[in-house]
């Protein structure tokens, strides 16, 4: 009977370790989706950046994207970042001020989510790429060193207008405050 009683007690024992083990697989597999939906929120930033590079956006010109725009939360020269890489624009309020504006923050009540970005044109100064060249601005690949073909049709082609590149960080702040930072680069001809 002895025997059985200590047996007992293992299993109860075994059984609540098993219990909570599952309760915080659970709590974690929650975190996850949590983060999982941030990160697919964060994309609505993505189209509304790129809007604002092509037809009538009001980053559309080289000209305009050679200074900063706050009212687009743009920065013509690289943002200050943390060791994380993630812009001090996006960790403090105060300096988010100095470049953005807080109505250009995307919100979706329903699901609980705010988006807050800001774009810096990889450049070390607020003037033309072509000046800066290649030691004041971040560059794409050379469309001759990516693209394929014969030599006959690469020899044959046009090459690219110069491009720079462009990045796009973003706070996503949902429910519970849980945060996502993101990050995006793309590259824009300079025309």
């Amino acid at each position: 009977m002895l025997f059985a009683l200590v047996v007992l007690v293992i299993l109860l024992a075994g059984g609540v370790a098993v219990i909570r083990s599952m309760n915080t697989s659970l709590s974690s597999a929650g975190n996850l989706a949590f983060k999982r939906d941030l990160v697919n929120q964060g994309e609505q930033a993505i189209a509304t950046v790129l809007s604002r590079f092509s037809g009538s956006g009001s980053l559309s010109t080289a000209a305009v994207r050679n200074s900063n725009l706050k009212s687009a939360n743009y920065s013509a020269t690289t943002l200050e970042t943390n060791d994380s890489g993630v812009p001090t624009a996006l960790l403090n309020n105060t300096v988010f001020d100095t470049v953005g504006v807080a109505d250009n923050d995307i919100k979706n009540d329903e699901a609980k989510v705010s988006i807050r970005y800001v774009i810096d044109r990889l450049c070390s100064a607020a003037s033309s790429p072509g000046t800066q060249g290649p030691g004041g601005c971040v560059f794409p690949p050379a469309a001759n060193d990516v693209r394929g073909g014969s030599s006959q049709e690469m020899a044959t082609r046009l090459p690219p207008p110069p491009s720079t590149t462009y990045r796009l960080s973003m706070r996503v702040t949902g429910p519970r405050d849980t945060q996502v930072f993101l990050q995006a680069s793309f590259a824009r001809p300079e025309q």
